[in-house]
């Protein structure tokens, strides 16, 4: 448990900066777009041309002025659109636009507010992580078995696992909510350096304990990230398990006397094959349920304009399109899925310690450590 706990705590410190840029692209004041904007190298570009083909006309910001009623109508066209654009940088919505880089984020934030904002928010994170997986893999567990014994459903089925990742990712939301929500408030403060006992108290303040837990209900429909995830992986180990046992090898060993590498014994492939499969049904699951993500992170802002989740999404849809509802993704794949893919290696192998000890010696060093 102590080295899933400094794992973790690791993790969130090195993700940190892109939770960050994942955060402020996700809400409704992205300070990036108008940076972008302001920008002459920021101009959306599609072959060295701009967008709209008259790329002349926003040369410079002083030409704008001296242009005539015409050339205005296209500026303000390209603009608008290039901000649009710029909302939702690398996600892989559109295939002509080049949009500002995630290490440009990063920099703007570094340049603006100096380098340790690309920390904010890291001690929540780092107090919610441990807790958040413990009670989520618990509860995971816990379920999985008793609905395995009761024997109404049959045993390690799709609906076993989906059943108990939602009831695993409603108890993990529910208790851990008001973390989150604190993390996020900090994350979006990009004005003054607010410590968390200031901002529990201005939440308190305003809107009491409720306040904390604003936004819980787009965690709950983000259940249905986690019951993808599960189901996908399950899916993929059974598969890759398959194709082990009915490869030559597997055959002749089962034929054989080898006790170490039969059922209970596990290798580095193993270990490479939950990697990439936790890795393959995170994006897969990632890119499905990621509104929900941009929903939250609205809710959890200061003001009223986002009042609950589907009148969220809906406002986000009519003011930026589709594309307003996967803001971010981008950032969030590159800082989720390695995470993923090492955490899911990692309960494997703990699983596999727990259930087999006798075994224990036999699994790989690089797995272990």
């Amino acid at each position: 448990m102590m080295r899933k706990i400094i794992a973790g705590t690791a993790g969130a410190v090195v993700t940190c900066p892109l939770e960050v840029v994942k955060t402020r692209l996700q809400s409704s004041s992205s300070s990036f777009i108008h940076a972008a904007a302001s920008s002459r190298h920021a101009l959306v570009v599609d072959g060295g041309k701009l967008t709209d083909n008259h790329h002349h006309h926003v040369r410079h910001v002083s030409a704008i002025n001296n242009a005539t009623s015409a050339s205005d109508r296209h500026h303000s066209a390209a603009r608008h659109h290039q901000s649009r654009i710029l909302a939702i940088p690398q996600c892989g919505l559109s295939t002509s636009v080049q949009s500002i880089s995630i290490w440009q984020c990063l920099k703007h934030i570094v340049q603006t507010e100096g380098s340790r904002a690309l920390f904010k928010g890291l001690g929540p994170n780092i107090v919610g992580v441990a807790p958040s997986r413990a009670i989520y893999f618990c509860a995971y567990s816990k379920t999985k078995n008793t609905l395995n014994t009761v024997g109404i459903i049959p045993a390690n089925s799709p609906l076993v696992h989906i059943l108990s990742a939602s009831c695993a990712g409603f108890v993990s939301s529910t208790a851990t909510n008001p973390i989150w929500f604190i993390k996020t408030r900090m994350q979006l403060d990009s004005n003054a350096r607010m410590t968390v006992g200031e901002c529990v108290r201005r939440i308190y303040e305003s809107q009491g304990v409720r306040g904390f837990y604003k936004g819980i209900t787009a965690s709950y429909v983000g259940i249905s990230e986690t019951v993808i995830h599960f189901v996908i992986y399950e899916a993929l180990k059974k598969k890759l398990l398959e194709l082990r046992q009915s490869s030559p090898a597997a055959k002749a060993l089962a034929s054989g006397d080898g006790s170490a590498g039969g059922e209970g014994g596990k290798t580095s492939r193993d270990f490479l094959e939950f990697m990439a499969a936790g890795a393959t049904s995170k994006t897969i699951a990632s890119v499905v349920a990621y509104p929900h993500e941009v929903a939250r992170t609205r809710l959890r802002e200061e003001g009223n304009k986002y009042r609950n989740f589907w009148q969220t999404l809906l406002t986000v849809w009519k003011e930026e399109g589709k594309a307003g509802l996967y803001r971010g993704l981008g950032t969030q794949l590159v800082r989720q899925i390695p995470n993923t893919a090492i955490m899911m290696a990692t309960y494997e192998a703990v699983v596999y310690v727990l259930t087999n000890p006798a075994s224990a010696s036999l699994l790989p060093t690089g797995a272990s450590n």
